[in-house]
């Protein structure tokens, strides 16, 4: 499991409401504050941490994307490595797209049969007979995406994309000064959650396939 824990930071519990958050986070910076603490080497960085730590949980809706990735719905083991750190979050954000576009899908089979009718057409033009072939179900679920996604959705990924940007920051994947690698970063992950969203719709197509 990814182990950013920014609850652990601010000393509260999962629990917590929203006051208690904001008390918690005042009452720490307060103590830490750099002009308290004239003789720390450290109270700069305990600042910043627990900066990190409020804009994420002081934030009702980046608290719950960052619970949603931190926790999921299954435990993982613990990664040191970097590398291991950012693949783990693709894997998440991925399986989040993936989840997403296969649940609409799902409610809406006359238009998965049509697609399916569509798909078989080009694989027999393709080969001369009829099979799934998984780089024309990705094309043709690509190239459908838009026809699913909504604003609102996106509103979704990109929260979700932020906060998994900010916990890759605070595991020191990307240095924070370094815009380009931030950049990178976030295209990266949103590349992951795209691709889950292709497979979510292939996922439905597949489902429903039958061979003629």
């Amino acid at each position: 499991m990814l182990r950013m824990d920014y609850y652990r930071v601010l000393g509260i519990s999962r629990e917590a409401s929203h006051d208690e958050i904001k008390q918690a986070y005042r009452r720490l910076v307060f103590q830490h504050h750099p002009d308290r603490n004239p003789d720390s080497q450290d109270a700069e960085a305990k600042i910043r941490e627990l900066n990190a730590a409020y804009e994420i949980i002081g934030d009702a809706e980046k608290r719950q994307s960052y619970d949603r990735l931190l926790w999921g719905d299954e435990p993982r083991a613990a990664a040191v490595d970097p590398g291991l750190i950012l693949e783990e979050m693709e894997r998440k954000l991925f399986d989040e797209g993936r989840k997403e576009l296969f649940a609409i899908l799902m409610k809406d089979v006359k238009r998965v049969k049509a697609e399916l009718t569509l798909v078989r057409e080009q694989v027999v033009a393709e080969q001369g007979y009829d099979s799934f072939l998984e780089h024309v179900v990705t094309a043709r679920a690509s190239a459908i995406l838009g026809d699913f996604v909504t604003d609102e959705m996106d509103g979704r990924k990109q929260r979700l994309v932020e906060v998994a940007v900010e916990m890759m920051l605070s595991q020191g994947v990307t240095k924070r000064g370094d815009q380009g690698g931030i950049r990178a970063l976030r295209n990266r992950l949103e590349t992951a959650f795209r691709n889950g969203r292709v497979h979510g719709i292939a996922s439905a197509l597949e489902l429903f396939y039958e061979r003629r």
